[in-house]
């Protein structure tokens, strides 16, 4: 029949179209990326198979492949080894091209050997998935044909581009170039919204690359991730083990004295912590000096906040000149500067005992208490008081 067994209007198609893609994209962020790649939850052997299968259906891609490539992604990002940075090769090449850097990497027998471990390798991933990976594609397209009829030829089209476009272009591409950050991550990872429905959150990246181990990928209560809805609603059914969300900083109140305790929490939790000294030190330092300098001096302030706060390895040469202009004309800034250049170093000192942790993180507090600055002597008292306690 021409128009196939299901005889769809136009809108009818369209949603097809929809809800088969976003079938696949829950595969991926699901399966793929959450479960097998980073290990942050355990999905039932059935709805493991389930999403495995489609993914055979609908891309042809092998997990151990996938995982491989995603893993040494996170291993060797903005690096020349990076399979997909556009920091290195271009927002262009990997936006267009995404697909076929996947492709080129998935031939690197290296590459999968050494991160593709703890993937399938039962009978039927070894003599049907990999072995004839493209039969799959084959199969859908006839399914595509039989259900769709001549239109088919289009829905099958749309499924077939649908993960090169968003999962190689948007995520890999967009979300290491364009994008907010929440935290201060040494990589170029952003958050890309608004997406959630067609990527799942995965264009939550900057967050994801943060907390790469972490099953939920929203952290802002306005942070929206329908991966981690349907999570949820699998909870409720035994079908899916969270092993691991982001942590959460905790606050006790009537807790004064750096201990141990504290150390743990300012190393689990110094993304967020880095964050809030960001928002409660930086930003107020830097609105109090653009009342007390000319029109001209604030453009240079614009960016002032970005610069005090991205990792060095970030900042490219032009940056790192303003910002070396902005430390030297403003003392205040400088000195905020350079106290959160000294809080970074702590957890730098990875050879340090606990002891001495302790007792650098206590000489940073009363340090900072000691300088008169408000907004640094808040921040260091809130410090004392910091916890942690990890979501499930």
């Amino acid at each position: 029949m021409l128009y196939g067994l299901l005889n769809l209007s136009f809108w009818g198609y369209v949603i097809a179209v929809l809800l088969l893609t976003h079938l696949t994209v829950i595969s991926v962020t699901l399966y793929l990326h959450r479960d097998k790649t980073h290990r942050a939850m355990d999905l039932h052997p059935i709805i493991a198979h389930v999403f495995r299968f489609w993914l055979w259906l609908t891309t042809g891609m092998i997990t151990r492949e996938w995982v491989a490539i995603h893993r040494k992604h996170h291993a060797k990002c903005e690096t020349v080894d990076d399979p997909h940075s556009p920091q290195v090769l271009g927002i262009n090449k990997v936006f267009w091209e995404g697909a076929e850097l996947y492709r080129k990497e998935s031939n690197n027998k290296e590459t999968i050997e050494r991160y593709g471990h703890g993937c399938p390798n039962d009978w039927i991933e070894r003599n049907l998935y990999t072995k004839y990976s493209k039969l799959g594609i084959a199969i859908m397209f006839v399914l595509d044909l039989v259900l769709f009829g001549i239109p088919g030829i289009t829905v099958w089209a749309l499924q077939m581009i649908w993960i090169p476009l968003f999962a190689a272009g948007v995520i890999n591409g967009i979300g290491h170039y364009w994008g907010y950050r929440n935290f201060e991550y040494p990589d170029a990872s952003r958050n890309v919204v608004p997406w959630s429905i067609l990527t799942c959150g995965e264009e939550l990246h900057n967050n994801h690359h943060t907390y790469g181990t972490s099953a939920k990928f929203s952290v802002k209560w306005w942070e929206f991730d329908l991966g981690w809805v349907y999570i949820s609603i699998l909870k409720v059914f035994h079908l899916v083990k969270v092993r691991k969300t982001f942590p959460e900083l905790q606050i006790v109140e009537d807790k004064k004295v750096i201990d141990v305790d504290t150390m743990k929490a300012f190393i689990t939790n110094r993304f967020q912590i880095m964050s809030r000294y960001a928002n409660e030190v930086i930003a107020p330092m830097i609105e109090r000096e653009k009342k007390s300098i000319s029109a001209n001096s604030r453009s240079l302030l614009a960016k002032a906040k970005v610069l005090l706060i991205r990792d060095s390895s970030l900042v490219n040469a032009e940056g790192k000149k303003k910002l070396s202009q902005i430390l030297e004309e403003r003392a205040q800034l400088n000195m905020v500067y350079q106290y959160r250049m000294k809080l970074q170093a702590i957890w730098d000192k990875t050879t340090a005992s606990q002891k001495e942790l302790v007792e650098a993180l206590q000489e940073w507090c009363h340090q900072a208490e000691e300088t008169g600055v408000d907004v640094l002597h808040q921040f260091a008292t809130r410090l004392r008081r910091v916890g942690a306690k990890n979501a499930a």
